[in-house]
């Protein structure tokens, strides 16, 4: 607010303000958009005209894109079941079913798949990408339980190491974990591959079509979770010796690929020769049944994929980016147990995608949805890629 200076006839006072400053809660609204059109007819031919009706994200639909997007963020951004989701909107004024919400939901992922799969062909078009999986429940159907199903992600990022192709992320659903699936999804893949020791993904290495870079980040763990266990001497060395090449990446974190490959040679390769002769040196004196012993035989059995950063400045030292994409399905699979069906799990791993790739772009992911479901049922699916995070002209930075 703007203050204005005192009027003359009080100029000679001495003015001081006191400004304190109070948070409130405006709750969200509802509101209905009414479309008035008027049909005109001509007296002479018996005809009657009246203007198109204006489109929406649902054919016939109630839910205009601000709401399917608000429904759609709730439920896989912030974690919020749907029959939550209808209590809460009962509260306010609103009846919706749940049943209604879960409709919505299929016709929105629907709406959204080519979408879904531009950022598909966006991630596989890459020259390395970071992959992980993890467990989802889902309700068998006729079982009365649930089975074991698996989302994996697959992620497209390659800021660390100077480049600025946009990043992006994609999630796809399977019933079980089985290798085929990777196999997969990753068969027009060429290149790099960063990802954890899973037995599923070692096929995707022969060939030579798909090299593997393993995770830093696991092998820290497991000395880790020994030390904290019994405060053993030598994984708390361990710690310190690969914390001190995480030192080195931190440094470099976003740095062009040849100075990356440069301070690698320079700094990091001593000190990973090293650790590979004192790891060596090391397990000669431990029981070949000590959790220790385990955690060194795990490193030195990938020593190759480990050490394959050191020769390339496209690879991380971890798998870190797959990890942070998974964080948020962990996350809600706190809060709704299991998924319906495995049509559920499918949508879950559509819209994921869609969240997931607009956060790594810097957009608000409900800002983003409002705007694609705004205009999507009318665009050309062969200009889909017009609506990609990245190639938005004008993102929206506020609701209307």
């Amino acid at each position: 607010m703007k203050l204005h200076a005192p009027s003359a006839a009080v100029s000679c006072a001495s003015w001081a303000f006191d400004v304190s400053e109070m948070l409130e809660y405006v709750p969200a609204s509802f509101k209905v958009v009414r479309h008035v059109r008027p049909k005109l007819s001509c007296t002479k031919c018996d005809v009657i005209v009246e203007a198109p009706a204006p489109s929406r994200p649902i054919e016939r639909g109630l839910a205009g894109p601000g709401l399917l997007a608000h429904v759609l963020v709730s439920k896989y951004a912030d974690h919020l079941p749907l029959y939550r989701q209808s209590e809460i909107y009962a509260r306010e004024g609103v009846d919706l079913d749940r049943s209604t919400l879960a409709d919505w939901v299929g016709a929105a992922s629907h709406l959204l798949a080519p979408l879904v799969d531009a950022v598909r062909k966006h991630v596989l078009t890459a020259s390395k990408l970071h992959a992980d999986d993890t467990p989802i429940p889902v309700l068998a159907p006729g079982m009365g339980k649930t089975k074991t199903a698996r989302l994996w992600t697959y992620v497209r990022d390659d800021r660390p190491a100077g480049e600025q192709i946009p990043p992006a992320v994609w999630f796809a659903y399977s019933e079980d974990r089985k290798g085929e699936h990777p196999k997969h999804h990753l068969s027009k893949f060429s290149g790099i591959l960063q990802a954890d020791g899973y037995a599923g993904f070692h096929h995707l290495y022969e060939g030579g079509r798909i090299v593997e870079a393993a995770c830093w980040a696991h092998v820290r763990r497991k000395f880790y979770d020994i030390h904290v266990a019994n405060g053993s001497g030598i994984a708390a060395e361990a710690i310190k010796r690969i914390g001190a090449l995480y030192d080195i990446e931190r440094e470099i974190r976003g740095k062009p690929i040849d100075i990356r490959l440069e301070v690698r040679h320079t700094r990091a390769r001593p000190l990973m020769d090293d650790l590979h002769r004192w790891f060596n040196k090391t397990l000669s004196g431990l029981s070949r049944k000590s959790d220790t012993a385990a955690a060194i035989r795990y490193a030195l059995s990938r020593w190759r994929s480990l050490t394959r950063y050191l020769d390339d400045g496209r690879i991380e030292m971890d798998n870190s980016a797959a990890e942070r994409a998974l964080r948020t399905v962990a996350l809600g699979r706190k809060n709704f147990l299991f998924a319906g069906s495995d049509a559920g799990g499918e949508r879950a791993a559509a819209i994921y995608t869609l969240l997931g790739t607009a956060k790594l772009n810097g957009l608000d992911p409900e800002l983003y949805l409002r705007h694609v479901l705004e205009c999507i049922a009318d665009h050309p699916v062969n200009r889909i890629h017009e609506l990609l995070p990245w190639n938005i002209a004008e993102p929206p930075t506020h609701l209307t």
